[in-house]
């Protein structure tokens, strides 16, 4: 059981978490271009509706990540581990950077395009925090990071790795 389990987790971890990064990543290049004028705006657009839609979605399946993390760590009885607590706390800081500052930021973004004109002060002020959401989606996938790092190091572990 424990070895489906966790293979689950490591699948649903590349599957869900890695596109979510990636789009996640790429959004704030095409605000930036959707929001200014110029040639590319109207395909840009496109792509910013389309890396939200993708932020979302896989940022409400990602929840089975954790998910199934927890019930393979209880299974294998490794709960109480301090790696494994620290993984979960990056993983909700993650959770919370990801829900709150970066799809928050993304939904303002896409309601600004939705606007018939996009008025020209709140599209200043949407470009202006581009790059805060830049380094937020940054600090996310360098959660991550140190996540995996944490899962396959397992500082303690009988793997002699």
């Amino acid at each position: 059981m424990a070895k489906f389990l966790l293979s689950v987790h490591v699948l649903a971890a590349i599957l869900l978490i890695g596109p979510v990064t990636i789009a996640a990543s790429m959004f704030p290049r095409y605000a930036r271009q959707a929001l200014a004028d110029g040639p590319e705006q109207q395909s840009a657009e496109g792509s910013v509706r389309m890396l939200h839609r993708i932020c979302r979605v896989y940022a409400v399946a990602g929840i089975s990540v954790p998910v199934f993390g927890v019930g393979t760590a209880e299974v294998m009885g490794v709960m109480g581990s301090t790696w494994l607590i620290a993984s979960m706390a990056l993983t909700a800081v993650a959770c919370v950077l990801l829900g709150i500052a970066v799809l928050g930021t993304q939904d303002v973004v896409v309601t600004q395009l939705d606007m018939p004109e996009h008025a020209s002060t709140a599209a200043e002020s949407l470009l202006a925090r581009l790059p805060r959401l830049s380094m937020i989606t940054g600090l996310f996938a360098l959660a991550w990071l140190i996540v995996v790092v944490l899962m396959i190091v397992r500082p303690g572990s009988t793997t002699g790795a």
